[in-house]
């Protein structure tokens, strides 16, 4: 019986997500890497000053890397993306289930992006997410940051540690979490409440910080399934943040907030 093209489509995309990896690069994404023990790992190119410096990660990873000639660096990567003479090939990292991740409790809190696209931004957004113990940072698979190698930088090593979830839907994703209990403030820099109000209306309820690109800010349909807009006050009148600095900001209120 011929199988029906839906099937086939989603077998292909299985395998597809199965074979697809990601180069790694500079010093301290790369140790980072290689002592996450979730990491599946493929190949390391380094050069001769890089191996010594990373000594000990190699060997707790038990990995033969190749020595590579600075002047030649073997690895695929962008000619602008700053090496520091260290590479990894690794598969994408699988964090499991939004319900398993983001189980609800009194101190639960995590970040949601619409279309956050800049890779920078997601990396530092994951640095303040771990800082602050976000359950995960939450994107849609399409139009948002996918986990590179110029991310892993950006991050800092936190890519490693903080669930980088992205999912098919985000909207989909934010009524599940509010059917866990979550109360979603969106943030925008037009709403009426203030970001501080929003976190005090919540209480003791598992808190969902949802934030757009720039520029566009929210999409109408995440920002009707919000349960709260709320915008974080400015001195000035043109005063505004970017993403990574108001997800910063917005995570160090709800961490304190609730204190």
């Amino acid at each position: 019986m011929k199988k029906p093209a839906w099937v086939i489509e989603k077998e292909r995309a299985r395998r597809g997500a199965a074979a697809e990896t990601v180069w790694l690069f500079g010093l301290h994404a790369v140790r980072d890497a290689l002592l996450n023990p979730a990491r599946t790992r493929l190949h390391l190119a380094v050069t001769k000053n890089a191996a010594d410096r990373l000594a000990d990660a190699i060997a707790a990873a038990g990995m033969t890397p190749e020595i590579a000639d600075p002047r030649r660096f073997p690895a695929p990567l962008d000619p602008g993306s700053v090496h520091q003479g260290a590479a990894l090939e690794v598969k994408p990292l699988d964090w499991g289930s939004l319900e398993e991740r983001c189980a609800a409790g009194p101190d639960a809190c995590v970040v949601l992006l619409d279309r956050v696209s800049d890779p920078h931004n997601v990396g530092a957004i994951l640095r303040s997410a771990e800082v602050f113990g976000a359950r995960a940072v939450i994107a849609p698979a399409r139009h948002s940051a996918p986990e590179t190698g110029a991310l892993a930088k950006a991050a800092s090593g936190a890519l490693e540690r903080q669930p980088y979830l992205r999912l098919t839907n985000l909207a989909d994703a934010m009524t599940r979490l509010q059917a866990m209990g979550y109360v979603l403030l969106g943030l925008d820099g037009a709403a009426e409440s203030t970001l501080a109000e929003g976190i005090a209306a919540a209480g003791n309820r598992p808190l969902g910080l949802v934030l757009g690109a720039e520029g566009p800010g929210l999409r109408e349909r995440t920002r009707a399934t919000c349960d709260a807009l709320v915008r974080i006050p400015a001195a000035g009148g043109f005063g505004s943040l970017n993403v990574s600095n108001a997800a910063a900001v917005a995570l160090y209120a709800a961490a304190s907030g609730r204190n």
